[in-house]
């Protein structure tokens, strides 16, 4: 009896353990993969934050309308490996942005690579393989 109690208990604590990782990895409950996207736009602000990086966009419409967009990229740690810092993305830089929506419709994407004006490309997904990768994107860095 003491041996089954002490099975159903480790085998508990491993599912418990794995619910975290879950819930960080959940691309496809946030995002659609069936809904690309690429605009161009100037950045507003970037939020170098754990667990994602955030980048704000400003991106005007064909009607002249501004909307602002954000963008989730990779952890810090991971886009500083890639040569990308806190300080590659001033307010007012101009880039393309490649990604999929939110899948509730609203100004919000999952980055893949962002194209800057030079023909220079970040990507700025999660790691190839990783949950959330974009589907073909190329890992690229920039010089800056």
């Amino acid at each position: 009896m003491t041996k089954k109690l002490g099975v159903v208990f480790g085998a508990g604590v491993l599912l418990l353990a794995t619910v975290p990782a879950w819930a960080h990895h959940a691309f496809a409950a946030e995002f659609d993969a069936n809904k690309p996207i690429k605009f161009k736009g100037t950045v507003s602000k970037m939020e170098w934050i754990n667990p994602h990086a955030w980048l704000h966009l400003d991106v005007k419409g064909d009607d002249g309308k501004v909307t602002t967009w954000m963008i989730e990229a990779a952890a810090p740690n991971s886009l500083l490996r890639r040569g990308f810092t806190k300080y590659s993305l001033a307010a007012g830089t101009e880039l393309i942005v490649e990604g999929f929506q939110a899948k509730d419709g609203s100004n919000r994407a999952n980055g893949s690579v962002i194209t800057f004006t030079d023909g220079r490309k970040l990507f700025v997904g999660n790691a190839a393989g990783d949950a959330g990768a974009a589907p073909g994107a190329v890992p690229e860095t920039t010089d800056k």
